[in-house]
């Protein structure tokens, strides 16, 4: 494939960003909307859930990374940086959404999983991780991402466990002191949650890392920029960037 069906591809690709985008944020609203009408939920809680914040922010940024993709035919390096800290979150929330509902099945306990839950937990972590594998002009992520990822789940813990005895209300049961055995549950809980996410963002920096495969990784050297004077080259296969 030549250039002109490179940067087809990106423009393809962009397009599908901005698709996906509008899908999550129609998601989001129905979900509100589905809350409310079914008093599942308060609407000055809606946004106190990792899941709910970190698919806004989602949003923004795969509106942006749309947007990119249409005009350049690779992506910045802090875009593709931004997109595994958001990926992660995303995908982690929908792990532990999947546990929970599993582990409320085997309570007896009744979770409605609407359609707008299922596209927010499940379909778009899924078909965001097979993008991120296949994403023309994608660039590698560097190791040190992968313990920036925890700095947001850990500031919305603790914000969270400081908010939730002020209102009476936490939105995962292992937060609550009420619901869980003692601090030890409750240390085990939230340690067994931080190596997901850390699990989730060394599986994401593995994947940028991997080499693109063959159709990908001619495009890429098809609209490749100019070489810089630095003598140091990219091997063929490779990320671009990687470090």
């Amino acid at each position: 494939m030549g250039g002109d069906a490179a940067v087809k591809a990106r423009t393809v690709f962009g397009l599908l960003r901005l698709g996906a985008a509008a899908v999550c944020l129609v998601a989001l609203i129905h979900r509100l909307s589905w809350g409310l009408a079914s008093h599942t939920i308060a609407s000055q809680n809606f946004f106190a859930y990792l899941t709910n914040q970190s698919n806004i922010a989602f949003v923004v940024l795969l509106t942006v990374a749309g947007i990119i993709a249409l005009r350049r035919v690779r992506d910045p390096r802090w875009l593709t940086v931004a997109l595994a800290l958001v990926l992660t979150w995303t995908i982690t929330a929908g792990i532990v959404f999947a546990i929970l509902v599993w582990q409320a099945g085997l309570r007896g306990i009744r979770i409605d999983v609407p359609w707008s839950d299922q596209v927010l937990h499940f379909w778009l972590p899924a078909v965001t991780v097979a993008a991120w594998a296949l994403a023309p002009g994608h660039r590698s992520v560097p190791w040190r991402v992968i313990p920036v990822t925890l700095a947001y789940p850990v500031i919305w813990g603790i914000a969270t466990m400081i908010r939730g005895p002020l209102i009476g209300w936490y939105p995962y049961y292992f937060l609550d002191p009420r619901q869980v055995s003692g601090p030890e549950e409750f240390l085990v809980s939230s340690g067994v949650a931080l190596g997901a996410f850390a699990v989730v963002a060394t599986a994401l920096v593995l994947i940028s890392r991997m080499p693109l495969p063959r159709r990908l990784r001619v495009d890429a050297d098809d609209t490749a920029e100019p070489p810089s004077p630095e003598p140091e080259a990219v091997r063929v296969g490779e990320r671009v960037g990687q470090t």
